[in-house]
């Protein structure tokens, strides 16, 4: 897909991501909209062996969704790509849905339950050896949160790579800079995230994550990238992306807007 056809289907999934948040009453929202462009370009690009009639096929590509909280757009994304029906989309939060506020492996197209952060990247590791001592030939990706990377088995699962030599592990940073009550660095300090995955042996690029060249790019270089290394792709994103009242703002990071805030979330998603 060319680059406008890939920013149309981004606007979509977060004008659809919030249309479902407000008919449920609840998700999680502002990293739902920072994570979208990462999203579509992964699932989109052409770049991963990724499709529903490839859901069984041993060689496919694991994607691992560590930041399950976020799975608005990866609905919307798994959905537009076929492995079920749009209209689950508007079930969403109900009684029966299969789309819940996490995502777990009975939905068509997630590979493991997630929501308890910091897991991600350990079955990950498990994935991307189980691939080498096989000899099978597909990648694992992961897809974290800068939050989530203030867990302590995220570099426990770091370090574990980069001992095993994991060159078909792949992770991606979703890098807003905001956690759920604070920003991030209120946490852990204002220190660089690149500069610490470097630090423990990964391949290491830091992107804009909502430049889809940028993205594409990095993605295809470490997929084809030949060295016994992991690689981690950390994305500058802005939490609450293209919701101008929700931007850089913890309280949207599961904040359901209410009266005219729904109306000005609806001009500047392009819906009214």
């Amino acid at each position: 897909m060319d680059i406008n056809t890939l920013k149309q289907k981004a606007n979509w999934v977060r004008q659809k991501s919030f249309q479902m948040q407000i008919s449920a009453g609840k998700g999680h929202l502002g990293g739902a909209l920072s994570i979208t462009d990462i999203l579509v370009a992964i699932y989109c690009s052409g770049i991963f062996n990724l499709s529903p009639k490839k859901k069984g096929d041993p060689e496919r590509d694991r994607i691992i969704f560590s930041k399950g909280h976020a799975c608005l757009a990866l609905y919307c994304v798994l959905a537009d790509k076929g492995y079920f029906p749009k209209e689950q989309l508007d079930k969403h939060g109900q009684n029966g849905t299969i789309l819940g506020g996490h995502p777990d492996h009975f939905i068509p197209g997630v590979e493991v339950s997630s929501g308890s952060l910091g897991h991600g990247l350990g079955i990950g590791c498990g994935l991307a050896l189980s691939a080498k001592l096989d000899k099978k030939s597909f990648s694992t990706l992961v897809i974290l949160g800068d939050g989530e990377c203030n867990e302590g088995s995220i570099w426990e699962g770091a370090s574990f790579a980069t001992q095993q030599k994991l060159s078909n592990l792949i992770a991606i940073v979703d890098n807003n800079k905001v956690a759920a009550t604070a920003f991030t660095r209120n946490f852990t300090g204002n220190f660089s995230l690149a500069s610490k995955w470097k630090s423990f042996g990964w391949n290491t690029i830091q992107i804009d994550g909502h430049n889809f060249k940028q993205i594409i790019n990095s993605l295809k270089k470490l997929k084809q990238m030949k060295n016994s290394k992991p690689s981690v792709i950390v994305a500058d994103t802005v939490k609450g992306k293209g919701i101008s009242f929700m931007e850089n703002d913890y309280h949207w990071h599961h904040g359901v807007p209410k009266g005219e805030q729904i109306q000005l979330a609806k001009k500047d998603l392009g819906l009214v």
